[in-house]
């Protein structure tokens, strides 16, 4: 009698699930103390810091003048305004334009040091951690440079079109929080993910992790965004951002390529 031909699928033993973040996190900071990936924080925080130096520059006096212009149609601004001046406080407005200026700029110049992470740095952490903890794994990516490049520039451009519009919903008190965590959750994860994986994987390859393990990527993203609201943080997270998407994403490419089909050949029994 014949059998048809069986196929087995032997997946290497290693950390799936939601588990796998946390692997990717403690392997992230064990790398970001290496003297290599401390010295790569210079360069995304330096063109972040000149930046913002440059934004503040050329733009503060124009924003703040167009932020007043616009004020004056806010009614529940203006409101309030008026109660608190007639009460002997002080004005919100005085405050509440520089703050809004503040709120526009930084995060500009925040998104700036991210894309060249993603550009410049992302290559020098994947040749770091490749030779340390992912040896053998060969890359397969094509195009990987203008992939990588293009990605991150139409993602800062979406973040930064979705900050600017969906700003005037910071007024509404609960959007003054969830939507950076929305739009740097964003950020985070729709650009790293890409480049973390880029050089490595093939588009199939690509294609299929991030089906996958979508949930775990936008975990990640969104527990770097968490972090970025405190601004002690944005001195590492640009770099610690790229490791922890790299250490993910290798180790899942790793796995997946682990992952192999045996044919069996048929038997047979007697007559």
């Amino acid at each position: 009698m014949n059998n048809s031909n069986l196929a087995l699928r032997q997946q290497q033993v290693g950390v799936t699930g939601m588990a796998s973040v946390g692997v990717a996190f403690k392997r992230a900071l064990v790398s970001q103390c290496h003297p290599k990936m401390l010295a790569a924080l210079f360069l995304p925080f330096v063109i972040a810091l000149f930046g913002a130096i440059i934004l503040l520059w050329a733009f503060w006096a124009p924003l703040t003048a167009w932020l007043n212009t616009e004020a004056s149609n806010w009614g529940v601004v203006n409101q309030l305004d008026q109660w608190m001046l007639a009460l002997g406080l002080f004005s919100i407005k005085l405050y509440l334009i520089p703050l809004l200026a503040v709120g526009i700029l930084l995060p500009m110049s925040g998104i700036l040091g991210l894309l060249i992470a993603a550009i410049f740095v992302m290559p020098i952490v994947l040749r770091h951690i490749e030779k340390r903890d992912y040896p053998g794994l060969s890359r397969q990516g094509e195009y990987s440079t203008a992939v990588g490049t293009w990605n991150a520039i139409w993602v800062g451009v979406l973040f930064a079109l979705g900050w600017l519009v969906t700003m005037p919903l910071w007024l509404i008190p609960p959007f003054a929080v969830l939507l950076p965590i929305f739009w740097w959750s964003f950020a985070f994860t729709r650009m790293l993910r890409v480049d973390a994986i880029v050089e490595h994987a093939s588009g199939q390859e690509r294609r299929l992790l991030w089906r996958r393990h979508n949930r775990q990527l936008w975990l990640i993203g969104f527990i770097l965004a968490l972090v970025n609201l405190f601004p002690p943080a944005w001195l590492v997270l640009p770099v610690f951002s790229a490791l922890v998407f790299a250490h993910f994403s290798l180790e899942a490419l790793r796995q997946l390529r682990a992952q192999t089909v045996i044919d069996v050949e048929p038997t047979r029994t007697g007559p």
